[in-house]
């Protein structure tokens, strides 16, 4: 029987879920600081220095003999990382159904990206490539991983808890980006009083990611439990049961269009997380303290927001709350457009802007998509899942890195964003959620 439909709990099962929801939240706090102080903050603006250093006269870096500009490599990076995701998922999610045991291959995934993101400490000189290898890695492990974790929502918390429960994973994890923010803050500001270079400074932040990543992962793996996978789910290997889900969700065309407007308007939320930090020092003239201050106000703002439109998706449902959020996204890009060089407090105001809607958009969206998945299926449509997620976020970075190859602009770069979040708009407002969510087969909240 499926856990969730359990209406009445004994006492201990639901102190046993309590302890597994408080175990969860635990991986939000232990991997968000890589999505904070490594794709967001430092690594960006310190490869790219890294890759302009090796560059030739013209600008260009050759990896493979192929010639890119060294400001796009970054950007080119990310995309190669999904890439490799998208391919390294279905195998590990069909291990997962077939077997039962998550936790296994949550711990691999995640201390292969640990051990990638403290390596990064090596990173100096014109090591790029380095650096570039050392970021696919980590990027696809983390959303290996991800994939796994998110999987876990529908089983450690019945449907008239998952808004709350989704957006408390994901305070969890801006609170800790917050938390070590502070101390990377410390630490590069006051570089010269600990006797280290900025190169330096920025090597040990990059690495101490790693290491608090691997260090709190603990205690997730230590509270999460596998559960029993029956007989008739442990048919398929790799991706014919990818080719089998996609065909199983060709039943629930409601479902697969939801899918579609979250995978186009999260690309640009993760592309914005991306190469918020190259914008404003390449762009905008930006120092690196003033950016670690911006990314920290989001942090904050964050933890924030994504309570707030937990309790907003209680009143309003959490379809006109997300729909809410993406409209703050395209006006908060258009201000970006504008923003003048050289002056941070109105780069901080659109920091600002970010946070308040960044967690809450993200928590509630996958909430939301937990009612519009077949009982029974959890795990193989949440891998799909992730697999669109990441199977369409190569999207964005590329368009970025394309659209400033061509034009030379970050600014012409930024904007080409807004098309994201346009688009996912438009498809999400077609869906008619509550009609998803029966025709699932699954009751239907009250507040949708």
């Amino acid at each position: 029987m499926d856990t969730d439909t359990v209406r009445s709990p004994a006492p201990d099962e639901a102190a046993g879920r309590r302890r597994e929801q408080r175990g969860w939240y635990f991986y939000d706090w232990a991997c968000s600081v890589y999505s904070t102080s490594v794709l967001t903050v430092f690594l960006g603006p310190y490869l790219t220095s890294v890759a302009e250093a090796a560059a030739d006269a013209d600008g260009f870096v050759h990896p493979l003999g192929i010639p890119v500009r060294a400001g796009s490599f970054f950007a080119y990076s990310v995309s190669l990382s999904v890439i490799v995701a998208v391919l390294v998922m279905p195998l590990v999610g069909a291990a997962a159904d077939r077997t039962g045991r998550k936790k296994p291959l949550l711990a691999a995934a995640a201390y292969t990206g640990a051990a990638a993101t403290a390596g990064m400490f090596f990173l100096c000189g014109e090591r790029y490539l380095l650096g570039g290898l050392l970021l696919v890695v980590a990027n696809a492990a983390q959303s290996v991983a991800m994939m796994l974790y998110n999987s876990y929502l529908p089983q450690i918390a019945p449907p008239e808890e998952r808004d709350a429960v989704s957006s408390r994973g994901w305070a969890f994890g801006y609170a800790a980006g917050a938390l070590v923010l502070v101390a990377n803050l410390v630490l590069y500001t006051g570089h010269d009083s600990f006797g280290l270079s900025e190169g330096m400074a920025v090597r040990i932040c990059l690495a101490s990611a790693g290491l608090w990543w691997g260090a709190w992962a603990l205690v997730p793996l230590r509270r999460l439990r596998d559960r029993r996978v029956p007989a008739r789910e442990a048919a398929l290997p790799g991706f014919r049961q990818l080719a089998a889900t996609v065909r199983d969700m060709r039943r629930h065309p409601l479902t697969l269009s939801f899918l579609l407007a979250y995978l186009i308007y999260n690309d640009g939320i993760q592309t914005v997380i991306s190469q918020a930090s190259v914008y404003g020092s390449k762009e905008l003239g930006l120092g690196q303290s003033t950016l670690i201050v911006a990314v920290l106000l989001v942090q904050v703002l964050a933890v924030a927001g994504a309570l707030a439109l937990g309790r907003l998706a209680r009143r309003y449902g959490a379809k006109r709350t997300i729909l809410g959020s993406l409209v703050a996204w395209t006006l908060t890009l258009a201000a970006g457009y504008f923003l003048p060089a050289g002056a941070p407090v109105w780069f901080f105001v659109l920091a600002a802007g970010i946070g308040l809607v960044l967690g809450g958009s993200q928590a509630l969206s996958r909430s939301l998509f937990s009612h519009l998945v077949p009982p029974g299926k959890e795990a193989e449509y949440f891998s799909a899942y992730e697999m669109s997620d990441r199977g369409m976020s190569w999207l964005g970075p590329l368009l970025f890195g394309l659209t400033y190859q061509l034009t030379g602009s970050y600014r012409d770069a930024i904007i080409s964003l807004v098309v994201f979040f346009v688009l996912g708009f438009a498809l999400l407002a077609r869906v008619p959620v509550r009609r998803a969510i029966s025709d699932a087969g699954n009751p239907v909240p009250e507040r949708i």
